[in-house]
């Protein structure tokens, strides 16, 4: 069956959040006067911890979005600080993060390379206040045609929910969607039990050490891969009237 639109995943997938927020918050405390206490790694492995925590109940809607924001910096310091307090701490942390960021390199030669073959969307686990903006400033907005977000939506990956409002907005169905994203169970399995061609990309095998792929998605280490997934010719830079 032909795949017509790719919808991608941004943070980890094309967009190099975890390289990105790592320089962030390390700039950060440095500027705050936070690293003379211990490890700058143990720190940065506990903002990343309270991060992920934090995310997992914004997606249960457990919280909103700013609620999640505000948790992170509380959880992270241990002050029970106001929310006026939690805001400008994270403001802060946002410049230092805003300024490392950057597209994985593979991501614009891929695009270049599927753009007269497929419809391009974005379907991402945040808000599109912060997305929209994220695509303009790394120059790649203009390649999407559509740009869902859950905290809009009412609904995340990987419920198949998420997804469909994906496959709604191109008005395709399911089968004839792909979905690139970084994470094993919620993008993965998530897409491919949803119905979608599912392309899970794996940068460093991190998540293939701990256990494996799981099953149902195509698994790509870089996004060079993806062309061959979805049928298209690389000879001469035809497309394949094979799929």
């Amino acid at each position: 069956m032909s795949i017509d639109a790719v919808v991608w995943d941004i943070d980890d997938t094309i967009f190099d959040y975890t390289a990105a927020d790592r320089a962030g918050m390390r700039n950060h405390l440095a500027a705050e006067g936070l690293l003379g206490g211990g490890s700058v790694e143990q720190a940065l492995a506990r903002w990343r911890e309270v991060t992920d925590a934090q995310w997992a109940r914004f997606s249960a809607g457990e919280t909103d979005w700013q609620g999640q924001r505000r948790e992170r910096v509380r959880v992270f310091l241990g002050e029970p600080l106001s929310d006026t307090e939690a805001d400008a701490w994270f403001d802060r942390y946002i410049t230092h993060y805003e300024s490392a960021w950057s597209l994985f390199p593979d991501v614009l030669p891929v695009l270049d390379r599927l753009v007269a073959s497929h419809r391009h969307a974005v379907l991402s686990n945040s808000s599109l206040l912060v997305q929209d903006r994220k695509l303009r400033v790394l120059g790649v907005h203009d390649r999407f045609e559509a740009i869902l977000c859950a905290a809009e939506l009412g609904v995340s990956k990987p419920a198949a929910a998420a997804f469909h409002a994906a496959c709604e907005a191109l008005e395709l169905p399911p089968h004839r969607v792909a979905y690139v994203g970084d994470h094993p169970e919620i993008d993965g399995r998530g897409a491919a039990e949803a119905g979608l061609l599912a392309v899970w990309i794996d940068r460093d095998g991190t998540h293939t050490a701990a256990g494996g792929p799981p099953t149902g998605p195509h698994r790509i280490a870089s996004l060079a891969e993806l062309p061959a997934i979805l049928g298209v010719d690389t000879r001469f830079g035809a497309s394949s009237t094979f799929r």
